[in-house]
């Protein structure tokens, strides 16, 4: 094996790329990440890992929109923290959730960004959810066949709705450049045991229903609750917007409460007749 490990470009003689299994390995290892579509929203939902005491969370000023010509580059007109957020904007009706390593998604992110500004400045169109999830499958699979580059570690969740339709969509990239739409998926650590749950419990939600969805899987394997956790949801013509910890708490405490219930439906005895 170790012959065949030490470049991108060599298959070993079982068909084996082991730099692309090593990149999803590193996904395996990184921040849990869902995302949930319903009939009317879509959710993204990621692990979030608590931050040091000494690291500075400030909130700095949403970047303003930058106009060229008639297209609107949007850049981002979320609040973001200092530190780096797992959830962001890609377009203005398009967002993205990764897990794996943050310093290749924001190569990735900034790549995709220039091309949903590019397409806009060259047919005066949004990209559709499929256009840019090609796009960018398309640069992890660029990225697993030439010499002198590694593949992006890195697996991405890519919401959004058709800017001529309006329809919701969710797909999932790999580090090996393949690409698929979903109803809901989840990757990251533990990834296997959100995704059993969704196949158990997904039907088709809208709304709170749906947020709530993603929260629940998400609390399958993250611990502490509802602060250890990042939501955004998407809406048509709303765009993305991130929750506070205080609403999350409050769903996580009403998904608790609703726990709680059925169990203690389950004890008590059966009602005589």
């Amino acid at each position: 094996m170790a012959r065949y490990d030490r470049a991108i470009t060599v298959f070993s003689p079982d068909g084996h790329l082991f730099q692309v299994e090593y990149a999803l390995e590193a996904v395996r290892k990184g921040n849990a990440a869902v995302g949930v579509r319903g009939t009317d929203t879509i959710v993204l939902g990621v692990e979030k890992k608590s931050a040091a005491k000494l690291q500075d969370s400030r909130l700095r000023k949403p970047v303003e929109l930058l106009r060229i010509g008639d297209a609107v580059g949007f850049y981002d007109s979320l609040l973001e923290k200092l530190t780096v957020r797992k959830i962001v904007n890609l377009d203005d009706h398009i967002a993205l959730a990764c897990a794996g390593l943050k310093a290749d998604a924001r190569v990735l992110i900034n790549r995709a960004r220039i091309e949903c500004q590019s397409h806009r400045l060259t047919v005066e169109d949004p990209v559709t959810v499929e256009y840019i999830t090609r796009y960018i499958a398309g640069l992890q699979q660029k990225y697993t066949q030439s010499g002198g580059v590694r593949p992006f570690g890195l697996s991405t969740l890519i919401v959004g709705f058709d800017p001529y339709t309006g329809v919701p969509s969710l797909y999932q990239t790999d580090p090996s450049g393949t690409f698929s739409a979903w109803k809901a998926n989840a990757t990251g650590r533990n990834s296997n045991s959100m995704r059993e749950f969704l196949e158990k419990n997904y039907k088709e939600t809208s709304g709170q229903e749906t947020v709530k969805l993603a929260i629940r899987a998400l609390l399958e394997v993250v611990e502490s609750g509802g602060k250890n956790i990042e939501i955004a949801v998407m809406t048509r013509g709303h765009g993305l917007r991130q929750l506070e910890e205080a609403e999350i708490d409050a769903i996580v405490a009403e998904i608790e409460a609703e726990k709680a219930a059925a169990e203690a439906a389950k004890k008590a005895p059966p009602k005589e007749t």
